[in-house]
């Protein structure tokens, strides 16, 4: 198929264009559209020969469950069976927004989408564009990140484009996303609040309206999207550097050893630090104290690297504050396992 890219102005929206998309979705198509987390490939959730589409051409495990997008808080009629006690005060506050919520799941949610989990996960995203689209197609949209499985994910169209095209009907263009990582995912169990990724909404911002919240550690077998050890990877090696006193001499100690093994390499830096390696490819992540720009310049920041066929990208590690966490989460992931890194310092390679 060849893909549409159609361009829509989030302040003055395109109804023609939305309408366009909203009967692809129901002609069983698929349409990558703009959230303010990431761009999403959708399809009808409740359709399950239009959600394998989604596996199919994004390349994902068909263990790994997607996230469903609604517009309405009555569209959970169709998709849940109950909510628990917390459920309203959640979401009262943080829907729309970057904000998942792992819950029982109805008959009518297809076990492809839950990977046969007797959970589903959802969210009500606050792009005007997203609200809008999910409303004009009428159902439910299941929809993880739309790109390759693995890679960085998608926060422009181009990016979609690049892993995508010609293997999905529609991509809505509405410009770069806000958040740029993607949402939190929460599971509500009586009165606790778990954790299972962080994301676009903080622990801080969770805790400041929920109490404490317990932080899950995701594995295989667990009921969240974005489960794997390796993921959001670019094509080039990620060493992360220790968000320590001494970082800078640790960078600069990395790039003479990869220097010396003739590896071609960028570095992904903090504001503060990037004048300090000269003649070197760096880009800045952002301020030390600015976990917002580092999120939402992230993904785009890696897929630049790989553009430019690095062989490694050395990136600093922020602190763990606000958004900082999802983006430490994010790096760890596309690091991969500590052993490939200790292969780059073994004295017989």
């Amino acid at each position: 198929m060849r893909t549409k890219v159609l361009e829509i102005d989030p302040l003055n929206i395109n109804i023609e264009i939305i309408k366009q998309a909203a009967e692809v979705i129901n002609n069983r198509g698929l349409v990558a559209f703009p959230t303010e987390t990431v761009y999403g490939l959708g399809a009808n959730a409740l359709d399950p020969k239009a959600v394998a589409g989604i596996f199919e051409a994004k390349k994902r495990p068909l263990d790994d469950p997607l996230i469903v997008h609604i517009s309405d808080i009555s569209d959970l009629d169709t998709l849940v069976e109950e909510v628990p006690p917390q459920f309203h005060k959640i979401v009262d506050r943080f829907w729309p927004g970057p904000l998942t919520i792992v819950l029982k799941k109805t008959d009518k949610v297809p076990d492809i989408v839950t990977t046969g989990l007797e959970t589903v996960a959802v969210r009500m995203p606050s792009n005007v564009i997203a609200k809008e689209f999910i409303k004009a197609a009428g159902c439910p949209i299941a929809a993880p990140s739309a790109n390759l499985f693995s890679r960085p994910s998608p926060t422009t169209a181009q990016h979609v484009m690049e892993d995508l095209e010609d293997k999905i009907d529609i991509v809505l263009d509405g410009g770069k996303t806000e958040v740029g990582i993607e949402s939190t995912v929460i599971e509500l169990v009586g009165e606790r609040v778990i954790v299972l990724r962080p994301g676009g909404i903080t622990l801080e911002e969770l805790s400041s309206l929920a109490g404490e919240v317990e932080i899950s550690m995701p594995g295989p077998l667990d009921n969240t999207p974005g489960k794997y050890p390796k993921h959001y990877s670019p094509k080039a090696k990620v060493v992360l550097i220790p968000d320590t006193r001494d970082q800078k001499e640790k960078t600069l100690h990395v790039i003479e050893a990869l220097g010396n093994k003739g590896k071609v390499f960028g570095i992904l830096a903090k504001q503060e630090h990037a004048a300090d390696y000269k003649n070197a490819n760096v880009k800045v992540l952002g301020p030390v104290n600015d976990s917002k720009i580092c999120a939402s310049r992230l993904f785009g920041l890696l897929r630049e690297f790989d553009s430019e066929g690095v062989d490694v990208i050395i990136s600093e590690s922020i602190p763990e504050k606000g958004l900082g966490q999802a983006v430490m989460n994010r790096l760890r992931k596309a690091a991969g396992p500590l052993e490939n890194f200790l292969n780059f310092f073994h004295p017989h390679n």
